[in-house]
């Protein structure tokens, strides 16, 4: 069976970049997964607890954690249920405006991010190791350049 012709490309060999990057990405998922695997985080929980660690000095809302991640509001919510469940993070309302929620690592949250980070440094090195760590760095760098396209976020051009 040969390859349907579309418009005369041929869909086998289509070089789409969107099918390529999450190729990549369900690979790399993987290798992280299976890394914090017995931490009981998965790779996206792992990012929300450093990703709020890191913004320890000033929490941030939902909406900001979500712009941080390049995630959606609803699925950063549904990722943080299960952190918010097991006390890891908490949601604390804001001094100036009770409306706003700021989302806080935990005293446990900062235990489990201690040990998952060790874990994340063996998936690291497996990755450096596979890659080599120039390679490894030069794609980060193009990876967070793309994620961080403000010009792909939109097809009205």
């Amino acid at each position: 069976m040969t390859p349907t012709d579309i418009d005369g490309a041929a869909t086998a060999d289509s070089p789409c970049y969107g099918t390529a990057m999450r190729k990549a990405s369900r690979r790399i998922t993987q290798l992280y997964d299976d890394a914090l695997l017995p931490t009981g985080l998965r790779s996206t929980q792992f990012a929300i607890l450093v990703e709020v660690n890191r913004r320890s000095k000033s929490p941030p809302t939902l909406q900001e954690l979500a712009t941080a991640l390049v995630m959606d509001r609803s699925a950063l919510g549904h990722t943080l249920r299960p952190l918010e469940r097991d006390g890891l993070v908490a949601s604390e309302s804001s001094a100036s405006d009770r409306r706003r929620r700021h989302i806080v690592l935990t005293a446990a949250g900062g235990v489990k991010l201690r040990e998952a980070l060790v874990q994340w440094k063996n998936a690291q090195r497996r990755f450096h190791t596979v890659l080599g760590e120039a390679e490894a760095e030069r794609l980060r760098a193009t990876l967070l350049a793309v994620a961080h396209e403000e010009r792909l976020s939109s097809l009205t051009d």
